[in-house]
């Protein structure tokens, strides 16, 4: 692709997204990718949603994460173009390339914090409002960091549901699923976490906002 077509590509990428609506997506994409990598991932605090169900068909029925998450995915956007629309997808394609490219600089760094593994109540805590806080306000500015929050923000709109608990529908259900190869003592923290993660991204989506424009109280 040679340059004129990439700027043309960008700019339509951009059409209608505000510096500041920008900004906020990078800022999300940073804290929530930060904690991830820098707390679940060292920690090895297990996911919900979409994550977590990956783990589970491969540990189920064998099928990689390099195969089952682009489908589960792709799955998941397609629901969301369905009821949620053009632009949301537009949103979360900016979010989701502002996530892939803090987790690669994340990685290129040394870790920046402590190891949390002998603290793990901490760590679920922390980590549930780095995701909470990071996802937030990507989801308020319209989008998605994946798979995840598509498929959340998709029940919340068919259900008329607040979002906090379409995230916790979908963790939930995952986690219990889980306990047919996770010790209870380490899906435990996993519920703190995806809890916390789940009021969290409920409050600042919200935050500040009319009642006429928050999302349905279900």
């Amino acid at each position: 692709m040679n340059l004129r077509r990439l700027k043309m590509l960008t700019h339509k990428l951009l059409e209608g997204l505000s510096l500041k609506m920008f900004a906020l997506i990078l800022l999300g994409a940073a804290i929530s990718t930060f904690g991830i990598h820098h707390i679940h991932q060292r920690t090895g605090i297990t996911e919900g949603g979409v994550i977590g169900l990956v783990l589970l068909t491969d540990r189920w029925f064998g099928i990689p994460p390099s195969i089952a998450t682009p489908i589960l995915d792709v799955t998941c956007y397609l629901l969301a173009l369905r009821f949620l629309g053009a632009r949301f997808l537009k949103i979360s394609a900016i979010s989701t390339l502002s996530v892939t490219l803090f987790y690669s600089l994340w990685e290129h760094l040394p870790y920046l914090m402590p190891d949390l593994s002998a603290y793990p109540l901490a760590a679920a805590l922390l980590g549930g409002a780095s995701i909470g806080v990071g996802v937030g306000l990507i989801v308020r500015q319209g989008g998605s960091a994946g798979g995840d929050d598509a498929l959340a923000l998709t029940i919340s709109h068919v259900t008329r549901c607040r979002i906090s608990r379409a995230y916790l529908a979908t963790d939930l259900t995952v986690l219990t699923l889980s306990l047919s190869y996770i010790p209870l003592s380490r899906i435990a923290f996993s519920l703190v976490t995806v809890t916390v993660s789940s009021l969290l991204i409920d409050f600042v989506q919200n935050f500040g906002l009319p009642k006429a424009a928050q999302t349905q109280n279900g």
